[in-house]
């Protein structure tokens, strides 16, 4: 074990030691798989922790998860960045609850006169809509990995009420709830706090990866291979969380 995580645990900071962090036994045969599916580095995985960790004590701009959890009031509407996502946000009206954007679908939140009060994000979407959220009141939860470290050293400083999250173990102040891309990742956000029933919303897995899901992307692309993988794994874990978690999740 990296001497590092044992000296940072020991450290006096805010813990999360008394949040439900997912059990490490669960989630590590699913880190392992994704691990060797997707050909991630978990030595830089666990390098991009520590480094989101320093950022967020170098700017004092981390909250703790019981700060998140006083956010979640009434039912909980996860917005994902899929095709559906426009015609979801045309149809229904949606004024109370917990709005939760996954990464990119806080700009299609903002185009709808929405503002999410948590934003799930590796720092993939358009990052000015997410500090435009961010400047409006929504906390972002930054998730690090081995690939985005030169963004979460780029674009952590910038922005207010920061949670972090991780794919290896949680250190400290860096938590780890389960979950792999935005979406899902979301998912089990909602349920560590304490979320009642879930609503996901523009989460297709289709032939089709939405607008938002890339700052590049002026029109809905077909799927890549890459994408491919990543939907198998999000649908495996939701599925995994609607069998095992505590709270209802339906799909709209």
């Amino acid at each position: 074990m990296d001497s590092r995580w044992y000296q940072i645990n020991k450290a006096n900071l805010k813990s999360n030691a008394k949040f439900k962090n997912m059990r490490w036994k669960e989630w590590k045969p699913f880190y392992d798989e994704i691990v060797r599916v997707m050909g991630f580095n978990s030595k830089e995985d666990r390098e991009a922790s520590f480094i989101l960790r320093e950022l967020l004590i170098e700017n004092q701009n981390y909250i703790d998860a019981e700060t998140l959890k006083r956010v979640i009031k009434g039912n909980v509407y996860i917005f994902g960045a899929a095709p559906s996502l426009e015609d979801a946000l045309k149809c229904y009206n949606f004024e109370e609850g917990t709005f939760i954007a996954a990464d990119g679908a806080t700009s299609a939140l903002l185009e709808y006169g929405l503002t999410p009060h948590i934003i799930v994000t590796d720092l993939d979407g358009r990052f000015e809509d997410i500090k435009e959220a961010n400047e409006l009141g929504a906390f972002v939860v930054v998730h690090a990995h081995g690939d985005n470290i030169e963004k979460l050293r780029a674009l952590v400083p910038r922005l207010k009420n920061v949670l972090g999250t991780c794919q290896t173990e949680p250190l400290d102040i860096i938590y780890n709830f389960g979950g792999f891309t935005d979406g899902d990742r979301a998912a089990f956000l909602a349920e560590a706090l304490g979320a009642k029933e879930i609503y996901l919303i523009g989460f297709d897995f289709g032939e089709i990866v939405g607008k938002w899901s890339k700052p590049n992307f002026s029109n809905h692309v077909p799927i890549w291979e890459t994408k491919r993988k990543k939907f198998e794994f999000a649908q495996k874990l939701l599925d995994w969380l609607e069998k095992n978690g505590k709270a209802k999740i339906i799909k709209i």
